[in-house]
């Protein structure tokens, strides 16, 4: 059984009173991409240059394709870790032709062999025609690609990406995106990708890693952190939400919206509800429309409920909402409320 491509025990980093990293736990299988995502200060960038060998950690390991690179006592350089770095940059060198960049970091190859590599890389980021180019004479996704091409030249055990897609467009930023992820299954590298975006996290990660103050407070699927949230602060961190107060019926918890399953305590608890939870019927009903948002393919709501609690419900753009409709507020046919335990902090 292979070791696998990151484990990290116990890992701690203070810059002065901050504690940037506080006791973090966590190991990648082989082939997989995790997304770690948080606002900013969370801790999450300081977590990879950690493992990557740029910052050293105060305490904990870390190991890298069941390398120990890290243990407080003992700490390898960064160019001596089997981990490629992708950062915002590019970080290219301008006096280097493209193969020559990626070429770069190949050691103990033959020149044939080297060269071979190179080609196989360039191949792999649709650059194959470009390896005589200088990075000037590239744009800012084909600098990105060549980058990766660098990166994944020496095989290493695990990628380490930070923001590699802030810097680009929309259009461009989702293209690449989907490249790179092809290129890292058909390499079959693992990966960690550093991301301020949710939806890029969703739908980057195998797992997703969402940190707060130093720790990491989920992880898991896309569709359980989405779902399944923790806590409310994963809850309105990952996307909309609408937070629903728990009150107990004849023994049975239930909500604005309906009866909700509760482990615990309900006093304890918040119901929680994504828009697509969520069907505002026109006609009767004590719930108005007071805001809309168009989004292309349908339509972000907010209805207004007596007691001044608002609740965002989807709908298609066939079907506009006008702000001032009233109508009654319903859960959408499958759908259930999601019961959160209340954030201590």
């Amino acid at each position: 059984m292979s070791a696998p491509p990151l484990e990290v025990r116990g890992l701690v980093k203070a810059f002065d009173d901050t504690l940037a990293i506080d006791d973090v736990d966590l190991s990648l299988a082989d082939h997989e991409l995790l997304a770690l995502v948080g606002p900013s200060g969370c801790g999450k960038t300081t977590l990879l240059r950690t493992i990557a060998g740029l910052i050293a950690a105060d305490r904990g390991m870390i190991h890298l394709g069941g390398e120990l690179v890290e243990d407080g006592a003992h700490r390898l350089p960064p160019e001596r870790r089997p981990a490629g770095l992708v950062f915002q940059e590019h970080a290219l060198f301008p006096h280097l032709t493209v193969r020559d960049n990626v070429g770069f970091g190949v050691r103990g190859r033959t020149k044939r062999a080297t060269a071979d590599r190179v080609d196989e890389m360039l191949t792999l980021v649709s650059l194959g025609d470009h390896g005589d180019r200088y990075p000037h004479e590239l744009s800012g996704g084909e600098r990105q690609r060549v980058a990766l091409a660098r990166a994944l030249a020496p095989e290493p055990a695990l990628m380490l990406f930070d923001e590699p897609f802030a810097s680009l467009d929309h259009n461009l930023r989702v293209q690449l995106r989907s490249d790179v992820v092809a290129a890292l299954r058909a390499t079959g590298t693992a990966a960690v990708f550093v991301t301020h975006d949710q939806r890029e996290a969703l739908a980057i990660g195998d797992r997703v890693a969402v940190m707060r103050h130093g720790r990491i407070a989920q992880l898991d699927t896309p569709a359980e952190v989405f779902h399944h949230p923790a806590d409310r602060f994963v809850a309105a961190f990952m996307g909309e939400a609408s937070f629903l107060p728990i009150t107990v019926v004849d023994g049975a918890a239930t909500t604005l919206l309906g009866p909700v399953n509760v482990h615990g305590d309900p006093s304890r608890a918040t119901a929680m509800a994504r828009p697509d939870d969520v069907a505002f019927i026109v006609g009767s009903g004590d719930a108005e429309i007071v805001a809309a948002e168009y989004h292309g393919s349908g339509w972000l709501a907010t209805a207004r409920l007596p007691d001044g609690h608002s609740i965002g419900f989807t709908s298609s753009h066939l079907e506009t909402p006008r702000l001032g409709t009233r109508g009654r507020l319903e859960l959408v046919e499958g759908h259930r409320l999601v019961a959160l335990p209340d954030d201590p902090a």
